[in-house]
């Protein structure tokens, strides 16, 4: 069993406060945060969280480095990165405010944030704004902790991966919230990738994969995955090396197999290859899981499939044969 391993059996020891600030992690991942801030963590090198809305993963994640004698709380620093605003393209929920809903006259919930952190503004370091813009592309300190939970697109990915992922050293522990989106392949071709030098903790927590790199991880390697420098044919090989390692949650919940499978066929939708994508897609709508919970993804592959110009099997034949 990995040393994250060993945290999985202390989730029903930990009592978060009834009154956490909004979020969208489950009850089991807050306590996994809570449990590698009390348990794992020093702050010799940075801890990071890239993605920590409206403050219920940060406050679980502080309270344990608060409460972990090993965590220098005069040096070491928690690092929260997020738009801190809800808009198009931040995915935030006005949830997020204090609230419930965005005042008429502010987009941001920064306040908000920070008066919920409050306790734990003396170790805390919020960077507000556009990633590429509030991360540091010069700073090549290791990162100790990566909480991702920011990477919903590619052009995000990138940043994560040029500017945080690029830090990791041996001792490294890295936490994919989204794991479970299938929209969001980047996260699993790129853990595949990374499988010679990393150990995954264990089952999916929910939505969340836990690994820690154990081996140095080749420059080269990690900049390939910054630069996505794979053929969909390399992504698919590398996801489906995850779906070797990864099957079921924790909770028994998530069929990570079938999530991932149908990660390969968002690879495929990205890369214009619409039909193979659907050919991929189509069989996994016998999934219960992803039935019930991906109705909209299986609509957009759909519709883009049958959106493709058909080639007629004449025309085909003629562009076989070098025919005009």
């Amino acid at each position: 069993m990995t040393k994250l391993g060993r945290l999985y059996s202390e989730f029903d020891s930990v009592k978060l406060p009834d009154d956490l600030p909004y979020t969208q992690c489950s009850t089991w991942e807050l306590q996994f945060l809570y449990l590698v801030g009390r348990h794992h963590l020093t702050g010799k090198d940075r801890i990071v969280e890239l993605g920590s809305g409206g403050g219920g993963s940060t406050y679980a994640l502080a309270m344990g480095l608060d409460e972990n004698p090993a965590f220098a709380k005069k040096t070491g620093r928690l690092h929260a990165y997020d738009f801190f605003r809800v808009g198009k393209g931040t995915f935030a929920s006005e949830k997020f405010f204090t609230s419930g809903h965005k005042p008429e006259d502010d987009d941001s919930f920064l306040d908000d944030f920070r008066g919920r952190l409050e306790p734990f503004l003396p170790f805390l370091e919020i960077h507000a704004g556009d990633l590429w813009k509030t991360s540091d592309p010069d700073d090549t300190s290791p990162v100790e902790f990566l909480h991702i939970d920011i990477a919903k697109t590619a052009n995000v990915f990138k940043c994560v991966a040029e500017r945080f992922l690029s830090r990791m050293e041996p001792g490294t522990v890295v936490l994919h919230q989204d794991f479970a989106g299938p929209r969001l392949p980047w996260l699993h071709h790129s853990t595949g990738a990374l499988l010679p030098y990393i150990e995954i903790a264990g089952p999916p927590i929910r939505s969340t994969l836990a690994f820690e790199v154990t081996k140095p991880i080749p420059a080269e390697l990690l900049k390939r995955i910054a630069a996505d420098d794979y053929t969909v044919d390399e992504k698919l090989a590398l996801i489906g090396a995850v779906q070797d390692r990864v099957d079921r949650d924790h909770t028994d919940g998530i069929p990570f197999k079938s999530v991932l499978e149908l990660a390969k066929a968002f690879v495929c939708h990205y890369d214009g290859q619409h039909k193979r994508a659907w050919s991929i897609a189509k069989p996994l709508q016998t999934d219960e899981y992803l039935s019930r919970t991906r109705a909209d993804h299986f609509a957009q592959l759909r519709k883009a499939y049958e959106a493709e110009p058909k080639v007629s099997t004449v025309a085909r034949l003629k562009r076989l044969v070098g025919m005009k």
